[in-house]
Protein backbone atom coordinates (compact mmCIF):
# COMPACT_ATOMS: atom_id res chain seq x y z
CA UNK A 1 0.00 0.00 0.00
CA UNK A 2 0.88 3.94 -0.58
CA UNK A 3 1.29 5.53 3.17
CA UNK A 4 1.44 9.73 3.41
CA UNK A 5 3.84 10.71 6.29
CA UNK A 6 3.51 14.06 7.64
CA UNK A 7 6.51 15.44 9.52
CA UNK A 8 5.48 17.76 12.50
CA UNK A 9 8.22 18.17 14.97
CA UNK A 10 6.75 20.71 18.10
CA UNK A 11 9.51 22.95 18.63
CA UNK A 12 9.92 24.71 15.64
CA UNK A 13 11.74 28.02 15.89
CA UNK A 14 11.20 30.85 13.31
CA UNK A 15 7.23 30.51 13.36
CA UNK A 16 6.21 29.12 17.37
CA UNK A 17 4.17 26.06 17.07
CA UNK A 18 3.76 26.64 13.10
CA UNK A 19 3.06 23.21 12.27
CA UNK A 20 -0.89 23.95 14.16
CA UNK A 21 -0.77 27.46 14.55
CA UNK A 22 -4.34 28.82 13.04
CA UNK A 23 -4.35 29.37 8.71
CA UNK A 24 -7.24 31.46 7.33
CA UNK A 25 -9.44 29.38 10.41
CA UNK A 26 -7.73 25.84 11.16
CA UNK A 27 -4.51 24.01 12.39
CA UNK A 28 -2.11 24.40 8.80
CA UNK A 29 -1.99 20.75 9.04
CA UNK A 30 -5.10 20.37 8.82
CA UNK A 31 -4.90 20.49 5.07
CA UNK A 32 -1.79 18.39 4.46
CA UNK A 33 -4.44 15.93 6.28
CA UNK A 34 -7.82 16.32 4.62
CA UNK A 35 -5.90 16.82 1.28
CA UNK A 36 -4.30 13.11 1.60
CA UNK A 37 -7.22 11.70 2.40
CA UNK A 38 -9.17 13.62 -0.06
CA UNK A 39 -7.02 11.97 -2.84
CA UNK A 40 -7.92 8.38 -2.14
CA UNK A 41 -3.86 7.44 -2.67
CA UNK A 42 -3.07 6.21 0.61
CA UNK A 43 -3.86 3.18 2.68
CA UNK A 44 -2.55 5.70 5.50
CA UNK A 45 -2.07 8.94 6.89
CA UNK A 46 0.29 9.22 9.08
CA UNK A 47 1.98 12.10 11.48
CA UNK A 48 5.16 11.68 12.82
CA UNK A 49 5.43 13.52 15.98
CA UNK A 50 6.96 14.43 19.08
CA UNK A 51 4.43 16.59 20.19
CA UNK A 52 1.08 15.81 22.33
CA UNK A 53 -0.82 18.59 21.04
CA UNK A 54 0.31 18.05 17.43
CA UNK A 55 -0.89 14.23 18.20
CA UNK A 56 -4.51 15.10 19.31
CA UNK A 57 -4.99 17.82 16.25
CA UNK A 58 -3.73 15.49 13.30
CA UNK A 59 -6.18 12.33 14.97
CA UNK A 60 -8.75 15.10 15.15
CA UNK A 61 -8.79 15.78 11.30
CA UNK A 62 -8.19 12.02 10.79
CA UNK A 63 -4.53 11.08 10.71
CA UNK A 64 -3.14 8.34 12.38
CA UNK A 65 -0.53 8.94 14.73
CA UNK A 66 0.97 5.20 16.00
CA UNK A 67 4.19 6.23 17.50
CA UNK A 68 5.62 8.62 19.01
CA UNK A 69 9.33 10.74 17.35
CA UNK A 70 12.07 10.22 19.53
CA UNK A 71 13.90 13.01 20.48
CA UNK A 72 17.29 12.67 18.51
CA UNK A 73 14.46 13.26 15.67
CA UNK A 74 13.17 15.78 16.66
CA UNK A 75 15.64 18.53 16.80
CA UNK A 76 16.72 21.51 14.84
CA UNK A 77 19.09 19.46 12.99
CA UNK A 78 17.05 16.50 11.89
CA UNK A 79 16.38 16.36 8.74
CA UNK A 80 13.26 15.43 6.73
CA UNK A 81 14.93 11.92 4.99
CA UNK A 82 15.87 10.09 8.58
CA UNK A 83 12.29 10.77 10.07
CA UNK A 84 10.11 9.44 7.05
CA UNK A 85 13.15 6.44 7.35
CA UNK A 86 11.88 5.73 10.90
CA UNK A 87 8.78 5.85 10.01
CA UNK A 88 9.10 3.03 7.57
CA UNK A 89 11.39 1.19 9.33
CA UNK A 90 8.56 1.54 12.01
CA UNK A 91 6.03 0.26 9.75
CA UNK A 92 7.96 -2.48 8.41
CA UNK A 93 7.91 -3.83 11.65
CA UNK A 94 4.60 -4.48 12.05
CA UNK A 95 4.56 -6.64 8.64
CA UNK A 96 3.15 -3.44 6.47
CA UNK A 97 3.95 -3.90 2.79
CA UNK A 98 4.52 -0.60 1.26
CA UNK A 99 4.92 0.37 -2.54
CA UNK A 100 5.33 4.60 -2.25
CA UNK A 101 5.58 6.67 0.76
CA UNK A 102 4.75 10.12 0.12
CA UNK A 103 6.29 13.19 2.70
CA UNK A 104 3.37 15.96 2.81
CA UNK A 105 5.19 18.61 4.43
CA UNK A 106 2.53 19.83 7.42
CA UNK A 107 2.63 23.34 6.55
CA UNK A 108 1.23 22.96 2.76
CA UNK A 109 -2.55 24.49 2.34
CA UNK A 110 -1.82 25.13 -1.28
CA UNK A 111 -1.67 21.48 -2.11
CA UNK A 112 -3.64 20.49 -5.10
CA UNK A 113 -4.72 16.71 -4.76
CA UNK A 114 -5.13 16.50 -8.34
CA UNK A 115 -1.24 17.55 -8.71
CA UNK A 116 -0.42 14.84 -6.16
CA UNK A 117 -2.39 12.25 -8.19
CA UNK A 118 -0.64 13.31 -11.63
CA UNK A 119 2.59 12.90 -9.63
CA UNK A 120 1.93 9.28 -8.02
CA UNK A 121 1.49 8.57 -11.68
CA UNK A 122 4.70 10.13 -12.35
CA UNK A 123 6.21 7.97 -9.59
CA UNK A 124 4.94 4.88 -10.46
CA UNK A 125 5.20 4.85 -14.55
CA UNK A 126 8.97 6.97 -14.04
CA UNK A 127 10.19 4.25 -12.02
CA UNK A 128 11.95 7.26 -10.34
CA UNK A 129 13.35 7.29 -6.91
CA UNK A 130 11.53 10.82 -5.90
CA UNK A 131 8.82 12.75 -7.97
CA UNK A 132 8.00 16.27 -5.92
CA UNK A 133 6.84 19.39 -7.04
CA UNK A 134 8.67 22.50 -7.68
CA UNK A 135 8.27 26.09 -9.36
CA UNK A 136 10.35 27.99 -12.00
CA UNK A 137 12.43 30.68 -10.27
CA UNK A 138 10.97 33.99 -11.33
CA UNK A 139 13.88 35.27 -11.49
CA UNK A 140 17.47 33.75 -12.71
CA UNK A 141 19.20 33.25 -10.06
CA UNK A 142 22.30 33.68 -12.29
CA UNK A 143 22.18 37.36 -11.61
CA UNK A 144 21.95 37.19 -8.12
CA UNK A 145 24.21 38.87 -6.02
CA UNK A 146 25.09 39.56 -2.26
CA UNK A 147 25.58 42.40 -0.12
CA UNK A 148 29.17 42.50 1.65
CA UNK A 149 30.03 43.39 5.09
CA UNK A 150 31.49 46.81 3.51
CA UNK A 151 27.72 47.22 1.76
CA UNK A 152 29.55 46.78 -1.16
CA UNK A 153 28.08 44.46 -3.89
CA UNK A 154 28.91 40.76 -5.55
CA UNK A 155 27.98 38.88 -8.37
CA UNK A 156 27.63 35.23 -7.46
CA UNK A 157 28.40 34.05 -10.81
CA UNK A 158 30.08 36.89 -12.58
CA UNK A 159 29.70 37.52 -16.23
CA UNK A 160 26.13 37.09 -16.50
CA UNK A 161 25.01 40.47 -15.17
CA UNK A 162 24.74 41.83 -19.65
CA UNK A 163 23.13 38.24 -20.55
CA UNK A 164 19.48 38.67 -21.41
CA UNK A 165 17.46 36.37 -19.16
CA UNK A 166 16.03 34.57 -21.80
CA UNK A 167 19.66 33.34 -22.82
CA UNK A 168 19.95 31.44 -19.48
CA UNK A 169 18.52 28.03 -18.36
CA UNK A 170 15.41 28.00 -16.46
CA UNK A 171 16.20 26.82 -12.69
CA UNK A 172 13.47 25.59 -10.38
CA UNK A 173 12.92 25.54 -6.41
CA UNK A 174 11.62 23.04 -4.42
CA UNK A 175 8.17 24.09 -3.69
CA UNK A 176 8.17 22.34 -0.09
CA UNK A 177 4.77 20.50 -0.24
CA UNK A 178 5.44 16.74 -0.97
CA UNK A 179 7.81 14.00 -2.25
CA UNK A 180 6.85 10.65 -3.49
CA UNK A 181 9.57 8.45 -2.85
CA UNK A 182 10.53 4.69 -2.63
CA UNK A 183 10.53 2.70 0.62
CA UNK A 184 13.70 1.90 -0.33
CA UNK A 185 15.41 5.80 -1.79
CA UNK A 186 14.31 6.89 1.83
CA UNK A 187 15.45 4.33 4.15
CA UNK A 188 19.13 4.21 2.04
CA UNK A 189 19.23 8.25 2.25
CA UNK A 190 19.41 8.47 -1.24
CA UNK A 191 19.88 12.61 -2.61
CA UNK A 192 16.16 13.66 -3.38
CA UNK A 193 18.09 15.88 -5.77
CA UNK A 194 20.13 13.39 -8.21
CA UNK A 195 19.38 12.24 -11.92
CA UNK A 196 17.06 9.41 -10.34
CA UNK A 197 14.39 12.08 -9.23
CA UNK A 198 12.01 14.36 -11.90
CA UNK A 199 9.62 17.18 -10.81
CA UNK A 200 6.29 17.69 -11.17
CA UNK A 201 5.97 22.11 -12.11
CA UNK A 202 4.13 24.49 -10.38
CA UNK A 203 2.76 27.67 -11.63
CA UNK A 204 4.66 30.84 -9.24
CA UNK A 205 1.81 31.55 -7.16
CA UNK A 206 0.82 27.20 -6.18
CA UNK A 207 4.46 27.27 -4.33
CA UNK A 208 5.25 28.75 -0.47
CA UNK A 209 7.55 27.37 1.06
CA UNK A 210 6.90 28.66 4.75
CA UNK A 211 9.13 29.45 6.81
CA UNK A 212 8.94 32.88 8.16
CA UNK A 213 5.95 35.31 8.67
CA UNK A 214 6.17 37.25 5.61
CA UNK A 215 6.24 34.13 3.65
CA UNK A 216 3.02 33.11 6.21
CA UNK A 217 1.07 36.14 5.28
CA UNK A 218 1.86 35.87 1.75
CA UNK A 219 0.55 32.46 1.85
CA UNK A 220 -2.49 33.39 3.37
CA UNK A 221 -3.09 36.17 0.73
CA UNK A 222 -2.95 33.41 -2.44
CA UNK A 223 -4.95 30.60 -0.64
CA UNK A 224 -7.55 33.20 -0.13
CA UNK A 225 -7.27 34.72 -3.74
CA UNK A 226 -7.28 30.75 -5.22
CA UNK A 227 -10.32 30.07 -3.44
CA UNK A 228 -11.94 33.10 -4.40
CA UNK A 229 -11.12 31.86 -8.03
CA UNK A 230 -12.42 28.08 -7.80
Amino acid sequence: MNVAVIPARGGSKRILRKNIRKFSGKPIIAYSIEKALLSGLFGKVIVSTDDDEINSIAKQFGAEVPFKRPAQLSDDYAGTTEVVAHAIKWMENQGWTLNGVCCIYPTAPLLDVELLKTSYEMFTKGKWDYVFSAAENVYPVERSFKVLDNSGLRMLISGNLKRRSQDLTPTFHDAGQFYWGSPEAWVEDRPIFSERSTIIKLPAYGAADIDTEDDWKRAELLYKILRQEK
